[in-house]
């Protein structure tokens, strides 16, 4: 079912706020309590009606809900400042919240309920009338696969249809930017699949612009077109997925017996990127123009003989791995920051 206003929505965000950042933060500092959860975060993410996703990533513990709750106005900064579309999220923090809109992670049902007119409550704080709140809350269920469901009470549904209910209650007003906190979690496959669907149709179809918080890599890999990894309340990585994709670098990592001291010189002359990890072992960036048989009439040509040899394309998992600090650094790189290793995403 095409939502039209939505489209409508988009339009009009297009073209009255050109090129903002969906989200800025200036050394954002937050602190609860004595402790401070984020520590001087600062970038620029996505621009206003692009229709972009942004993947937010990090271990337990490393500040995603934090943030969150900090651009949404809940949390005061202690130090510097967050906005969103333009926005100061805490002194502009209704216009905020009038568009945006957002989807927890934990549910906050009246069991007895019907979604419609749980979605209809919802489309009124937002600041519907009342009657285009519940035309738009039959739409939009609809929209979700839930049409046929709606009168029935919110604590009768699944798992899957609660996370659907959330998900419509998040774009009942046709909010500018989307903020989904695992909304994927817990769904079988073919909810997943389905779940992911209406996510890239937000963004391609309607304009609007995602922030995608999960655990799960894959979800935000197939859906996000750049991505922030966390780590106790600092940015540990910033990539552009995009960008990822469009570079197509492949990664060998090689392990060799016999004298290899010349290897990295004959990878040189090809332009191909090589570290040594000792005791034989190479990790390699091959460029998009080469093929591997490439490596392997470079290591006839030194004497070597291959005791193994994968051939991969890098992945969010290792891009992700390398920012918290899980995989292993070359002796090169041992005594640099994770932000300086990473920053470029090579290895």
């Amino acid at each position: 079912m095409t939502l039209c206003w939505f489209r409508e929505q988009a339009r009009k965000s297009i073209t009255s706020v050109p090129m903002t950042p969906v989200i800025e933060l200036k050394d954002l500092r937050v602190k609860l309590g004595r402790r401070e959860i984020l520590q001087g975060i600062s970038c620029r993410l996505g621009v206003s009606g692009a229709g972009k996703a942004i993947g937010l990533l990090g271990p337990n513990g490393a500040g995603k809900s934090t943030l969150i709750l900090s651009l949404l106005g809940f949390h005061k900064a202690s130090g510097g400042s967050a906005r969103i579309l333009g926005l100061d999220c805490h002194a502009q923090a209704r216009e905020v919240k009038a568009r945006v809109g957002y989807m927890p992670e934990n549910e906050a049902f009246i069991a007895d309920m019907s979604a419609v007119r749980f979605l209809r409550i919802m489309g009124e704080l937002s600041g519907l009338p009342p009657r285009v709140a519940l035309e738009r809350a039959h739409e939009v269920l609809f929209h979700v696969g839930l049409g046929e469901a709606r009168y029935r009470p919110l604590g009768t549904y699944s798992l899957g249809m609660k996370q659907m209910a959330k998900l419509a209650q998040a774009i009942m007003h046709g909010p500018e930017l989307v903020i989904l906190d695992e909304p994927t979690n817990g769904l079988d496959p073919a909810a997943r699949a389905r779940m992911l669907k209406l996510v890239v149709e937000m963004k391609q179809e309607h304009g609007m612009s995602i922030v995608l918080c999960s655990h799960l890599l894959r979800d935000v890999e197939e859906v996000c077109d750049e991505v922030v990894i966390l780590k106790d309340g600092r940015i540990a990585h910033h990539a552009n997925l995009e960008e990822e994709r469009r570079a197509n670098r492949r990664f060998v990592e090689l392990e060799v017996s016999g004298d290899d001291r010349n290897f990295a010189a004959s990878l040189r002359e090809h332009g191909i990127e090589g570290v040594s990890e000792g005791g034989g072992r190479w990790r390699i960036v091959l460029p998009p123009e080469l093929e591997l048989d490439v490596i392997w009439r470079l290591v006839g040509r030194e004497n070597l003989e291959v005791n193994r040899l994968t051939h991969r394309r890098d992945t969010l998992e290792e891009i992700f791995l390398k920012a918290v600090g899980h995989i292993k650094r070359t002796a090169g790189e041992a005594a640099k920051p994770v932000e300086e290793v990473t920053a470029d995403g090579r290895l």
